[in-house]
């Protein structure tokens, strides 16, 4: 075995053991979150790049929803400041925020329990950007997954501001004390340089007197919502099923979607991605199994696939619709619960930097 062989084999176990040790903490908190739900607070969030879609809503909303229900401390962040890690322009943001609340109202998230709050609106969360970037080395930055795909995806040089961008996830995570985090395995390396970085501080800033919590991961086990085209749901791809379409809308996508020449309707992932996915799309919103429905249509091919899944995910999306146009019948109100979530995040944010001058001995 060559060295580089050895030191690739080195970096797997290790990626390894963390993954497991993870999955160990996130097992205890699950274990813990039904009889002692108010001993955690979570914090979870989206980038308002565009609208919500139905990839959004499984794999993170209705989960955000049941934790807000068992009574745990939900914390959902709109991060705005973070679109432009990757992106040139601010365009349309007002209006995605905004569409982001009414989403998550209709699929609901209920503002009394909930703190929805915008990044740019929290001046205090982001000032704990400067102690935090001295508490990690360049080289671990360099490390993480999303920097390092977002630095090859992009073919531009690599701006200051996605280099930093782990470490400002962690100021969103701290900055509230939030003790879990929801998140898909492929995002676990954020939660884990937010618990090194809560570690370090500690340790450097406060050593008998903790600031800040090591947060644990809840590691989701939501599928990855597949788009209509077989690839990952994602509105950059426009394989996206969007909570705030019109039925139409939805149908006219449905029909459009690509499958294969083959007849008969079956369930293969590896080989058939594109009816699959119709397959996994339509199970998840009747609550069926992909296999069961393959099975039913069988021979009637595509054309009654496709009529099958724009009936169940109308049907799905029919109350969320309603619940929708009815809170955008008053934008006002949309805004005024943005801004008391925005006021509510201020003064955590502002005792937070408070507690982290002080263990530094910068209050004069």
């Amino acid at each position: 075995m060559t060295s580089h062989d050895q030191k690739y084999t080195a970096a797997g176990n290790e990626l390894n053991a963390s993954f497991l040790a993870a999955k160990k903490r996130s097992d205890e908190v699950l274990a813990k979150l039904d009889t002692h739900p108010g001993e955690f607070r979570m914090l979870t969030g989206d980038r308002p790049t565009g609208r919500l879609h139905l990839g959004h809503y499984f794999g993170s909303i209705k989960g955000r929803v049941e934790m807000q229900n068992r009574g745990v401390n939900t914390n959902i962040i709109i991060a705005d400041y973070q679109v432009i890690t990757d992106r040139d322009t601010t365009e349309h943001i007002s209006d995605n925020v905004l569409n982001m609340v009414l989403d998550y109202m209709a699929a609901g998230i209920d503002p009394e329990k909930t703190m929805m709050f915008t990044h740019s609106a929290v001046p205090a969360e982001n000032q704990l950007l400067l102690p935090f970037l001295s508490l990690v080395t360049e080289a671990e930055l360099h490390r993480n997954p999303t920097v390092k795909s977002e630095m090859e995806a992009s073919g531009h040089a690599l701006t200051g501001l996605l280099l930093t961008y782990p470490v400002h996830q962690a100021c969103d995570i701290l900055f509230c004390k939030a003790n879990v985090v929801p998140i898909g395995k492929d995002n676990l390396p954020h939660v884990e340089i937010t618990r090194t970085i809560a570690r370090r501080f500690n340790e450097r800033y406060a050593p008998t007197n903790p600031v800040f919590p090591e947060p644990a991961a809840i590691l989701s086990d939501a599928p990855e919502i597949p788009g209509l085209d077989g690839r990952k749901m994602s509105k950059s791809y426009g394989n996206s099923i969007m909570l705030g379409a019109t039925a139409e809308e939805t149908a006219k996508l449905i029909k459009k979607s690509p499958t294969d020449s083959e007849r008969t309707i079956t369930y293969d992932p590896v080989n058939r991605p594109q009816v699959s996915a119709l397959l996994t799309t339509a199970a998840l919103c009747s609550g069926r199994e992909p296999e069961d429905i393959a099975a039913e249509i069988g021979a009637a091919g595509a054309g009654a696939l496709k009529k099958y899944v724009i009936e169940t995910v109308n049907e799905f999306l029919a109350p969320h619709r309603e619940r929708r146009a009815e809170l955008a019948k008053d934008m006002d109100s949309i805004r005024d619960i943005l801004h008391d979530g925005n006021r509510r995040a201020n003064e955590i944010a502002e005792a937070t930097l408070d507690e982290v001058r002080s263990a530094m001995g910068m209050k004069y």
